[in-house]
């Protein structure tokens, strides 16, 4: 075989496994863990990677490339080293599948990283959607986002850039468990930067206001996290790297009468 024909055999399919263990993988994602060479996999216990390891012998685990112990190390170095793991057996001509909790392309940057280099190499990598947190917060909490609207964010994102949250939507804040955190390094927070967002909301939501922390289950036995609470005691709030925060609108939407009335449509008729 040459160069060229083992260059177009090597593939990388970037999968969702869901959230929930085995039952919010889609058909064609399965069947691609199925049929892989070789299976990558950053999925968030033990009970998912043996689940993965029954579909395929040949499954390997990229949670030992992050810090390990009392080990610092940088996040970036960490998904470097994962995306080099990958290529290298995209490069030995396989069928390389990486599959990830929830969806592939949502805070996961280890994929898009991948696929890109992928392609830039001339190899066929593609990315398969799976059903997120986000998924499975509106169907947990009841909420159809369609009806006001809706704003994400990252949590550190949203406060070390000028962002301006809209307050008669709801606004989704992911990763709040590490809001502040800039060295990557660290996987929490502190009540004092969760202090200084909480002065940052105040400017658009009142302290009282109640926002929901939420988590979605892993297992089929396990509920999903609700807590609801004031904002002012978010500082205080038990977090993990997987809670989200939910803060729903604090102000109803406001009619745009010069546009309606180029409409020809009153305020009536909207009901």
């Amino acid at each position: 075989m040459d160069k060229k024909q083992e260059v177009a055999r090597g593939t990388l399919v970037c999968v969702g496994t869901g959230l929930n263990l085995a039952g919010q993988i889609s058909v064609l994602s399965k069947s691609y863990i199925e049929n892989a060479d070789v299976v990558f996999s950053l999925v968030p216990d033990g009970f998912a990677q043996h689940w993965l390891e029954t579909l395929n012998e040949d499954v390997r685990s990229l949670q030992p490339y992050y810090a390990q112990g009392d080990e610092v190390k940088n996040r970036r170095d960490t998904y470097a080293q994962m995306v080099q793991a990958i290529l290298i057996e995209v490069r030995l001509g396989k069928k390389v599948v990486c599959a990830l909790y929830g969806h592939p392309g949502v805070f996961a940057c280890v994929s898009h990283f991948a696929i890109a280099q992928a392609r830039e190499e001339g190899y066929s990598a593609k990315m398969e959607p799976g059903i997120s947190a986000e998924a499975c917060l509106w169907a947990d909490l009841g909420i159809d986002p369609g009806n006001s609207g809706h704003q994400s964010f990252e949590a550190s994102q949203f406060m070390f850039y000028r962002h301006t949250p809209d307050p008669t939507t709801h606004l989704l804040l992911w990763q709040i468990g590490i809001a502040g955190e800039h060295t990557l390094t660290k996987f929490s927070t502190s009540s004092d930067r969760l202090q200084i967002l909480v002065e940052q909301l105040s400017e658009w939501y009142p302290l009282e206001h109640e926002i929901v922390l939420y988590e979605a289950p892993n297992l089929p036995v396990q509920s999903p996290r609700i807590d609801r609470l004031p904002l002012k005691d978010l500082p205080f709030a038990e977090l993990t790297p997987i809670s989200t925060l939910l803060i729903p609108p604090s102000r109803e939407l406001e009619f745009n009468s010069e546009i309606l009335a180029k409409l020809g449509i009153s305020e009536a008729d909207l009901g």
